[in-house]
């Protein structure tokens, strides 16, 4: 014998939502390309590459040791 409580029906799953186009790859493109999505998109972008490249601007180049001195004299002899 099986007893079901008789609330089961409303919390049933709905195996439709396995076709949901937020599943995709590219729904996620197609939101961000939308006019309130897109100006947060570029907003974020811009402030990614100026981030960046303040990074990139503080590091200290290496310092190359300076040439030694040539062994010849500076004054030319005659």
């Amino acid at each position: 014998m099986r007893f079901t409580l008789p609330l089961t029906g409303r919390f049933a799953h709905k195996h439709a939502m396995s076709n949901d186009p937020a599943d995709k790859p590219q729904s996620l493109i197609q939101w961000a390309m939308k006019p309130p999505q897109a100006y947060a998109v570029y907003l974020v972008a811009v402030l990614l590459v100026f981030g960046l490249s303040f990074f990139a601007g503080t590091f200290k180049p290496k310092q190359t040791p300076a040439p030694a001195p040539a062994a010849t004299p500076s004054v030319p002899r005659s």
